[in-house]
């Protein structure tokens, strides 16, 4: 895995988007159950992480509703 397709895939929408991929391939007719552990295993980090990012998310968004502060987050959209 290259380091492009690494960062895509540790930001919140490549989870979510390799989470629809693991649920599309266990969901096929062919797919081993050695492959099927594998995938759920993968998709349960996916998830835990994903959980993680939102939970960090919303706790920022608590401390600047409580703060009032509305200056803009900085966010990279490369």
């Amino acid at each position: 895995m290259s380091e492009r397709d690494k960062d895509k895939s540790e930001t919140l929408e490549g989870r979510l988007a390799r989470l629809e991929e693991i649920l599309a391939r266990m969901e096929a007719d062919d797919v081993a159950l050695e492959e099927a552990l594998g995938l759920f295993e993968e998709g349960v980090v996916h998830v835990r992480a994903a959980e993680r990012v939102l939970a960090e998310t919303e706790l920022r968004v608590e401390e600047l509703l409580e703060s009032g502060d509305t200056t803009p987050l900085d966010v990279d959209d490369t």
